[in-house]
């Protein structure tokens, strides 16, 4: 079946890998309970004519969580086996969102995170939750990874530094945490049956976990949680995979009885050739308005988010704002509340690797050895493993892909690589090419590969095939690597180098991009620099640029 229309679980798919205007509701409760902090300083709604357009974000962000805390909104998403994983956004406005973290620093849960024996593809973070605790000025981050134990994780600010608070001893599938209005904390959890954990004063352990909902067999499966305490009723916000939105609500209390109603089924969304827009959150303005995230699957893409304003019925159920019977291809942006504290960093650009940290933007394949590379006004990547997979090469180091067409470019050094080292720019997923330099012979070629590939299990079937290469001189070359990740048959993926940083050369033929939404996560953009006969040799990234048409 195909992922526009399979009902088929994430929980399925990875074990067997193993309308009106919005604002109708009294502005009583915030986002993610009765009582997020707001700022101080008055603030004074204006009125905006503007228009925002979906997809807000042209990015993979899939599972969303969202919440306000004072002016600012947060978003976290999945990750799966990058590291660090569960990214954090910034906005100030719902629509212009930037990076401001990850809430969990290093993916600490096993040797196959590290690439060390065993891989964790399509393992790691997924549905996950993120919530601000008032009482003690602390965000919350919680997860459950591989359907065993669930992490806790906290932070003074989304920025950190993010730690451990706690291990559970109890799978939250697909978690949505709500510190409710007197600061007690509980977890509404799973798949087609719900349950809801009450959590100790401290968080660190369960106290009362009870099934309050089963999905009927008309539905089929539900996910996806997030809970949340609205003008004194509880709400736990459910997916139907991948095409349907479902919620429930309780009058008396966080543990119940629920009943259930669709908020939308088969919906047709704002993104050509993608999906229907299902599986996020809800969040309220300081205006009072409400808007409902939501991720709209565009594979090779991924899962791009998608915004809409949501009215409330006068008993209290969410209804999505509609055009022309659709989730809309655009919408009045949200009212305006005082001026933000500074402009969104945007989403492409250029990286020079300033400083001593790597952005936010950067996510690692897998952990990575922290011995092998560096930051210092450019990225040195020292060789860490031997290896001729690019799949198990260590310190690969991704960027997600602009859409609907972006192009990446990086400027590299490869001046101290050795005999048998290949380091390059590809296109990353499970089905993946790239374009690279090789060294062999004492001789340095640049050359486009294609045809590494997975299997349904995550392993590797093929490690590439070089179908061009060029003689190159000198130890400095750009790399470019241009991609369409619009749904539909074309999928693009092309490839260029430079030797003057101006005048680009096309290598290879163009790469058709895989679609299969069983891996999850969309292609990204991949600095690479591994072995295949010898550690000791690196390479330094002087530049990274990103650009749209």
């Amino acid at each position: 079946m195909s992922w526009l229309h399979h009902e088929y679980s994430r929980r399925k798919a990875l074990a067997t890998a193993t309308g009106l205007a919005a604002g109708a509701l009294p502005v009583s409760a915030a986002a993610r309970a009765t009582a997020l902090p707001r700022d101080s300083a008055a603030v004074t709604s204006t009125a905006v004519a503007a228009q925002f357009t979906n997809p807000v974000i042209w990015q993979d962000f899939a599972d969303i969580d969202i919440i306000r805390v004072g002016n600012a909104y947060y978003y976290s998403a999945s990750t799966m086996h990058y590291s660090p994983g569960a990214p954090i956004l910034r906005s100030y406005d719902l629509v212009n969102w930037e990076f401001a973290g990850h809430s969990v620093p290093v993916l600490d849960f096993g040797p196959k995170y590290d690439l060390s024996g065993s891989r964790a593809y399509v393992k790691g973070v997924w549905a996950s939750s993120l919530a601000y605790r008032p009482s003690n000025r602390t965000f919350y981050w919680l997860g459950c990874i591989e359907f065993s134990r669930s992490y806790i994780y906290t932070a003074p600010s989304v920025e950190g530094p993010w730690t451990r608070l706690t291990t559970i001893n109890n799978a939250y599938y697909d978690a949505g945490l709500l510190i409710d209005s007197d600061d007690t904390m509980y977890v509404s959890y799973g798949n087609t049956t719900i349950s809801v954990a009450q959590l100790s004063a401290d968080g660190r352990t369960q106290v009362r976990a009870q099934q309050v909902f089963t999905t009927p067999s008309s539905v089929g499966t539900l996910e996806g949680s997030r809970f949340y305490k609205i003008n004194g009723n509880y709400y736990i916000f459910l997916t139907r995979p991948a095409n349907g939105q479902y919620i429930l609500k309780s009058t008396s209390g966080p543990f119940g009885p629920y009943t259930m109603r669709q908020v939308l089924l088969n919906l047709g969304g704002p993104v050509s050739g993608g999906g229907v827009p299902h599986q996020g959150g809800l969040v309220q303005t300081q205006n009072g308005a409400w808007y409902y995230m939501a991720f709209v699957d565009a594979y090779p893409g991924g899962r791009i988010p998608v915004l809409a304003p949501v009215n409330w019925t006068s008993d209290g159920w969410p209804v999505v704002q509609l055009v022309n019977g659709a989730w809309g291809a655009s919408y009045p942006s949200p009212a305006a509340v005082a001026a933000p504290p500074h402009q969104a960093a945007p989403l492409t650009g250029v990286d020079t690797f300033d400083g001593t940290f790597l952005k936010p933007t950067w996510e690692w394949n897998h952990n990575p050895d922290n011995t092998k590379w560096s930051v210092n006004n450019g990225l040195t990547l020292r060789t860490a493993t031997v290896t001729n997979d690019l799949y198990w090469a260590r310190n690969t180091l991704t960027h997600r892909i602009q859409g609907p067409t972006s192009t990446a470019t990086i400027q590299l050094d490869h001046s101290a690589m050795r005999d048998g080292d290949r380091a390059g720019l590809a296109l990353l997923r499970d089905s993946s090419a790239w374009i690279g330099v090789k060294r062999d012979g004492g001789a340095t070629r640049v050359a486009m590969v294609s045809g590494l590939t997975m299997d349904g299990n995550w392993n590797t079937t093929g490690t590439g095939t070089e179908l061009a290469s060029a003689a190159v001189q000198g130890g400095r070359i750009w790399l470019r690597a241009t991609a369409d990740i619009r749904p539909g048959a074309g999928r693009p993926g092309t490839f260029s180098y430079s030797t003057d940083g101006t005048n680009f050369i096309r290598l290879g033929p163009s790469f058709t991009m895989g679609n299969d939404w069983r891996f999850f996560m969309g292609y990204r953009y991949a600095i690479f620099n591994h072995a295949t006969q010898a550690l000791g040799g690196s390479v330094n990234v002087t530049r990274f640029e990103l650009t749209t048409p």
